[in-house]
């Protein structure tokens, strides 16, 4: 029988490159890196292994199978659904995750000889983990608790359903996705395949946390064209890309980023900006909960182009916009029995439920507009995409708790 804790699970994923790669998938390649295929296998090989039925990797590496309910008993078909990938935004090779076992409150050294120090200070937060084992990185790559923890909280709760099947359940359905990180958001996810009556991302944060509401957003990305001439005779002759995208970037408000944003308050974030003086590069994206404010946002921002069109030769900015979510509100409002469900099983479990907008998306958000209505939930981590990631283990059995919850809560109804 299988011993795996979550924990064991989650330190065994977090050793797998799956980093996305943006470029990669806009340019329609999914996944957008091979090395999300290493870990696609090894799911495929747990889940056979675990005795799950149908088990597949699609040919875009999305990883689905059945565990076989354990009862005759009318139950719905209960999907659990985590990425595979991790951010960009911070290395994840090469990822040395170590455990801090009963955090005390203070600075967590990551790196000594780097002087990589995480402390609360920085984060107030880990004062709410004292006592806590804490997962960390050494303060050169992410963790990846975003989403592996989801990946390792899921098959923890597997392996106890296999160890104790006194708990009666219908098929529960698992599913393991590329590119969430990028925006793809389980676009090539067979649903009908799938098989599931409803379904639920373990892709949140903090312990408690569920969420039906998010991000509606966008991708923008502008490209500037300069013209350069010598320096030394350049007066009244030389377009700088690199003035022309500084020029650009004035242009929006400096209270509307994501560092001087929260909870409904939406945002202009500029993630790269790439010049010399001929040619500049700006990708950006836009995010509001409310659509009225996210299309007049858009709007606005077509309208900074326009305007530097007019000023410099609209031969010298292109702009390219496209959608790439929407807030689930709009769907899950008609089904907030699924919602619920969680909230009951954390409330028998002890845990405080809350709910929370979520300032960005989940796969969850694409899938409830196709028509599964998916809804979000905690998985313990902190400071997703960056080398200060921690995740504590405490909550990540807590969350396992709250998937075997809503199993025998299911089977009960």
């Amino acid at each position: 029988m299988y011993k795996y804790t979550t924990l064991e699970h989650f330190l065994d994923y977090v050793k797998y490159d799956t980093q996305s790669d943006e470029k990669a998938g806009l340019a329609g390649k999914i996944p957008s890196t091979d090395t999300q295929w290493e870990l696609a296998r090894e799911m495929e090989r747990e889940l056979k292994e675990r005795g799950f039925k149908d088990v597949s990797v699609s040919e875009h590496c999305y990883v689905m199978g059945t565990l076989p309910a354990n009862t005759d008993r009318k139950i719905p078909a209960i999907g659990f659904i985590t990425h595979m990938d991790t951010a960009a935004e911070a290395s994840g090779k090469n990822v040395k995750a170590r455990v801090v076992k009963n955090y005390d409150g203070g600075d967590i050294v990551l790196n000594e000889p780097l002087n990589i120090i995480m402390s609360p200070d920085d984060f107030p937060f880990m004062r709410d983990y004292v006592g806590h084992d804490l997962v960390v990185t050494d303060g050169t790559t992410l963790l990846g608790a975003d989403d592996k923890a989801g990946m390792a909280e899921v098959m923890g709760a597997v392996d106890w359903l296999i160890a104790h099947p006194e708990i009666k359940h219908g098929d529960v359905k698992v599913a393991f996705t590329p590119d969430e990180e990028i925006s793809e958001l389980a676009s090539h996810l067979d649903i009908e395949k799938f098989g599931a009556d409803f379904a639920y991302t373990l892709d949140g944060g903090a312990i408690g946390e569920v969420s039906y509401e998010n991000f509606n957003a966008a991708s923008a990305t502008v490209k500037i064209h300069g013209r350069s001439v010598h320096p030394g005779s350049a007066k009244g002759l030389m377009l700088s890309a690199v003035t022309l995208g500084c020029e650009f970037l004035s242009m929006f408000p400096a209270h509307q980023t994501p560092a001087t944003t929260e909870k409904y308050e939406g945002y202009y974030h500029c993630l790269t900006f790439n010049a010399d003086t001929e040619n500049a590069e700006l990708h950006f994206i836009l995010r509001d909960h409310d659509m009225k404010h996210f299309e007049a946002r858009k709007k606005f921002f077509a309208d900074c182009v326009d305007w530097m069109r007019k000023k410099y030769g609209a031969e010298r900015f292109e702009l390219e916009m496209h959608d790439q979510y929407y807030n689930m509100l709009e769907k899950v409002k008609d089904h907030m029995h699924i919602v619920e469900l969680p909230v009951k099983a954390m409330k028998e479990l002890g845990i405080e439920p809350f709910y929370k907008a979520m300032r960005g998306g989940t796969d969850g958000a694409a899938l409830s507009w196709r028509g599964l209505i998916t809804p979000n939930i905690f998985i313990g981590g902190h400071n997703y995409h960056g080398r200060f990631e921690f995740v504590s283990v405490q909550v990540m059995e807590k969350a396992t708790e709250v998937v075997l919850k809503i199993l025998e809560l299911a089977g009960k109804d």
